[in-house]
């Protein structure tokens, strides 16, 4: 039987959008990020959208309906067409192209698993333990809670983004004696209270400029004794022997990120609001501390 009805060999994108379920904005913002490319124009100047685009489309679609990323699809649509050729319709370019979404679904699955884990773990640590690495809280376990201080783990989250989180387990150290002796944490409360009120009006020659770098090197003498006392820098040379274990391939850097900057650049773009009489303190402080050294 002859039929008089002529389906049109090309649509306006008005008509692509309605067909596929979509909107001409949507289907523009799949041209813009190359997901669909973008067809010839007529004589009036506007788009005309064949089968093939049709069918594009139409997938398109159904696998955004899927909750799948238009990054995803548009990449699964480029390795398809590199390897199926231009035939939209092949099966086994269509495998194909489900089976690399499958993978990217995989890959994403797998990756919300770990930020998941992540994220409960920094509940049952508490926010600010929670980020610092694992091999940094362990070492901070057996403190009573409350012990340290929102300032002391910020600390320890700068010294491991410099340093790595060897670095950081490292300075634990410290910290670990600063919350287990009272008069020590006394002591240094006084010294960095008296380190922030050298501020821009103390002039660098400033007789208190000396004088609390003073006190800053007397309370590091007795927070090393302290330490050797104590015993946890004793665990330092086990802390270096467990980290070449676990990361024998970042031994040497401390296990910074492979694309992290070197801890002289990070030092160099971490921002600290000291004044020039509070910098002459530490320049002080450590040639103090270098006269104490063996030569």
């Amino acid at each position: 039987m002859h039929s008089s009805f002529m389906s049109p060999r090309q649509v306006k994108i008005g008509d692509a959008a309605a067909f596929a379920g979509s909107t001409p904005r949507a289907i523009r913002h799949y041209h813009a990020i190359g997901l669909l490319p973008e067809p010839e124009r007529g004589g009036d100047d506007r788009r005309r959208y064949g089968y093939e685009d049709m069918i594009r489309l139409l997938w398109i679609r159904k696998m955004a309906d899927a909750g799948i990323a238009l990054d995803d699809i548009r990449d699964a649509f480029t390795a398809g067409t590199a390897s199926a050729g231009a035939d939209s319709g092949d099966r086994d370019g269509i495998a194909g192209t489900l089976e690399r979404l499958e993978e990217t679904l995989a890959e994403q699955e797998a990756e919300s698993r770990r930020q998941r884990t992540a994220v409960q773990r920094m509940r049952t640590e508490g926010s600010r333990m929670g980020l610092l690495s694992d091999f940094v809280t362990e070492r901070l376990k057996s403190l009573p809670e409350g012990s340290l201080r929102q300032a002391d783990l910020d600390t320890l989250l700068v010294t491991e983004r410099i340093f790595g989180p060897l670095g950081a387990a490292v300075q634990a150290t410290r910290l670990i004696v600063l919350a287990t002796h009272p008069t020590l944490r006394e002591d240094s409360d006084r010294i960095d209270d008296a380190e922030e009120a050298l501020d821009d009006s103390i002039a660098v020659d400033d007789p208190r400029v000396a004088q609390v770098a003073a006190e800053r090197h007397a309370f590091e003498s007795a927070l090393h004794a302290a330490i050797e006392e104590s015993g946890p820098d004793k665990d330092d040379d086990a802390l270096f022997d467990a980290w070449d274990t676990l990361h024998p391939a970042t031994a040497d850097d401390g296990g910074r990120e492979a694309d992290s900057m070197s801890a002289f650049e990070a030092i160099g773009k971490m921002p600290y609001d000291f004044s020039p009489a509070r910098l002459r303190c530490m320049e002080l402080a450590e040639e103090l501390s270098a006269q104490d050294s063996p030569a």
